[in-house]
């Protein structure tokens, strides 16, 4: 039987088998999560499910702690100091690839959208194979922003080797590294991007917030964020990440039926970058990104696959299983908890 198939009937099973008071009872309540860029929209379902109280009301006492990127929370994960991610999905399949398995329990963004885009002020970007030789800013080296143009390089007859990738944080320090010149592209998600092409500091290149530039980058659905840990992590807490992805549902759930209005007043100022009416457009802007459902698909996953080996030599040599990068059970679970 698959993999994510066992682990996830197993974890069920303890669940339905204990009933529903016992369901309750949670094997760890006091969880260390890991994220990398936590204002940027693209996790917005983690900053919701903690303001709006839904850890606690699951019982759990979460510690976020936020890395410059996806590459870093990941170390924490393997590391030791953190319990799960909330990170891209691209990792479940990397560190299998490494013999060091990850994996997704529920799927936050059914698109990712990452912009590339080249800041004008170096004038002579204008398509991917102009970037050869170039300093492009990603929130962090090994993060899905540097995956993304890794794979648009590829597909322009380029190696990832071709450019310099500089990590410039996922807030401020990224929208203040373009504005002194210090790189030439940037790969970053909203509310950073839509700041900068507000003020007229970049031009886009390839824009992934919508499915139609997914499709045009990717060839098709790419799952973005997720909630992923150590199979040995879920197999031990079946409990503990029942409640750790319905509380990830009910946010999407949530979220799904939210106006810009309800969603900013959940957030703090911080994350407006000083201007509200920016990041509310940004919002609407990234609001189809988010899955609806937290349901991962079969056709994200290998869509994932497919253009990790393009420009990833382990993953292209390795004998992948997807079904160990992700389980949809537990959110089936939770789907009919939360009825």
């Amino acid at each position: 039987m698959r993999f994510g198939k066992m682990l996830a009937l197993g974890a069920l099973a303890l669940v339905i088998g204990a009933g529903n008071a016992a369901a309750q009872q949670l094997e760890k309540k006091d969880i260390k999560l890991a994220v990398g860029g936590k204002p940027l929209l693209y996790y917005l379902p983690l900053t919701l499910a903690e303001r709006l109280g839904y850890f606690k009301d699951a019982g759990l006492n979460v510690e976020i702690s936020d890395f410059g990127g996806g590459a870093k929370s990941l170390q924490a994960l393997i590391g030791g100091s953190a319990d799960v991610v909330t990170g891209a999905f691209d990792h479940a399949i990397q560190m299998q690839a490494k013999n060091q398995p990850i994996v997704s329990v529920v799927e936050l963004g059914r698109f990712p959208g990452i912009v590339l885009a080249s800041v004008t002020k170096s004038g002579d970007i204008k398509t991917v194979k102009d970037l050869k030789g170039k300093k492009i800013g990603v929130t962090a080296p090994g993060s899905s922003t540097n995956f993304m143009v890794n794979y648009l390089l590829v597909q322009n007859g380029l190696k990832p080797e071709d450019v310099s990738f500089i990590g410039v944080g996922g807030g401020p320090s990224a929208v203040a590294a373009v504005k002194r010149g210090d790189i030439d592209a940037i790969s970053n998600l909203d509310p950073v991007m839509s700041q900068l092409e507000n003020d007229g500091d970049i031009k886009v290149i390839a824009d992934t917030r919508t499915l139609e530039g997914t499709k045009a980058v990717y060839g098709g659905q790419y799952p973005a964020a997720v909630l992923y840990m150590k199979p040995d992590f879920a197999q031990q807490n079946p409990n503990t990440t029942q409640a750790l992805v319905n509380v990830f549902v009910r946010t999407l759930k949530w979220l799904d039926k939210a106006s810009a209005d309800d969603v900013m007043k959940v957030l703090p100022e911080e994350y407006f970058l000083g201007n509200k009416d920016l990041y509310r457009t940004a919002f609407e802007r990234s609001k189809p990104t988010y899955s609806p459902d937290g349901h991962f698909t079969r056709e994200g996953a290998e869509v994932a696959y497919k253009v990790l080996k393009a420009f990833d030599p382990a993953v292209a040599s390795a004998n992948i299983d997807l079904n160990k990068a992700y389980t949809d059970a537990f959110v089936e679970k939770a789907h009919t908890l939360l009825k």
